[in-house]
């Protein structure tokens, strides 16, 4: 059998938020300003985002799972369709709104539908793309006659600046910019929240577009390099980590911030490109040899727009030039959504009558939890 995506929807949470006021709506550290933050905003070319806090009183808006129950419902791949006809529903995200249980079973919740099989699948941006995987799989395989996936993230619950514990810096420490560990500022300015979901079927709908799953790679490279980002956990010397249930006690993580979303990033910026393009783009191709030339659209999740230039002289120096022309992404306007965002640059593509029957898309979703790649390729039909 054949899985084809009928239809993807976007559900980003309140209004934009520019880079003017993006600290006030997520709070000083402190109650001191970030002395990073233009920098980084300078080099991400992020210029809004969306946050599911209310400005005013900066309490959450929403859950991860309303988000993602929200993206589910404005599905409509067929006049008739309804949550009541989803058989699988597979969620991805790496900011779960609890620890147990599963992200995907919460989301069920909420949508109050019969009875259907719920997967939750977990990592940091792969998270969103190994729930479409495993939802494109499901149904090619005849195990269920259709699918939902969602990818979501709701990472401002960690950003906050009531969620960093600065109770015990002095003055001094306070007027410094060592109030918070830059690997940990930097995140700050990078994340925003949303959710994004898409109806698999064994058919392609019947007016409109769809998407046909030629082939999708997933390699993940923690055999040969540690962790790069990370949250719930402090970084050792040798490059292993402690979690924060191997630590005294949950307080002992609390005190020492280790709740908070950090990133290594002379790591990441030494390994990613090099990870990512030299190292998993030539095992993907020899498994599935494409040109350049026959790819239509590219869609790259990429952070920041730091990485761009980087990734298209990567893939130029390997032979796979891909002209900026032919690539699609909304990071400027729709901010990094980790594991969200594959499914925010695909909504807003799907949906924007550019797509043309035969056309292929090429998606590329890196994750630097511990380097981990997927590659996927779509024809439209």
């Amino acid at each position: 059998m054949e899985a084809y995506i009928q239809d993807i929807s976007a559900f980003l949470p309140n209004d934009p938020v520019n880079n003017d006021t993006m600290e006030e709506v997520l709070g000083m550290v402190g109650e001191v300003p970030s002395k990073t933050r233009r920098v980084i905003l300078r080099s991400n070319g992020i210029k809004q985002r969306y946050y599911a806090i209310d400005p005013a009183t900066g309490d959450l808006t929403h859950s991860n799972a309303e988000m993602t129950a929200e993206a589910v419902k404005l599905l409509r791949p067929y006049p008739e369709f309804s949550i009541n006809h989803i058989e699988c529903l597979a969620c991805g995200t790496s900011t779960p709104d609890q620890l147990m249980p599963g992200h995907a079973s919460m989301v069920h919740g909420l949508l109050g539908n019969p009875p259907c099989e719920a997967v939750s699948t977990i990592g940091i941006c792969l998270s969103g793309i190994s729930a479409m995987k495993y939802a494109l799989m499901n149904v090619a395989s005849g195990m269920s006659q259709n699918a939902v996936a969602t990818g979501s993230e709701l990472p401002t619950s960690f950003l906050r600046a009531s969620f960093y514990n600065v109770a015990g810096k002095n003055s001094k420490e306070r007027d410094s910019e060592e109030i918070l560990p830059f690997e940990a500022d930097f995140l700050r300015w990078m994340l925003s929240d949303g959710a994004g979901a898409l109806f698999v079927a064994p058919s392609p709908r019947k007016n409109g577009p769809s998407l046909k799953l030629d082939w999708m790679e997933t390699l993940s490279f923690a055999n040969m390099l540690p962790a790069c980002m990370y949250a719930g956990a402090e970084k050792n010397g040798d490059g292993s980590i402690t979690g924060w249930r191997q630590m005294d006690s949950p307080l002992d993580a609390i005190k020492k911030d280790s709740l908070a979303i950090r990133q290594d990033l002379k790591l990441l910026n030494d390994h990613i490109m090099h990870t990512l393009v030299d190292r998993a783009l030539p095992i993907a191709l020899e498994k599935h040899p494409t040109r350049p030339e026959e790819i239509d659209w590219l869609l790259p999740h990429i952070s920041s727009n730091y990485f761009r230039q980087k990734l298209y002289n990567h893939m130029k120096a390997l032979g796979f030039k891909i002209p900026y022309e032919r690539w699609f992404i909304n990071l400027e306007e729709k901010g990094n959504t980790g594991a969200a965002s594959i499914y925010i640059m695909l909504e807003e593509l799907f949906h924007s009558g550019r797509l043309e029957k035969g056309q292929r898309v090429f998606l590329i979703v890196p994750e630097s939890g511990r380097f981990s790649i997927c590659y996927a390729m779509l024809t439209v039909v």
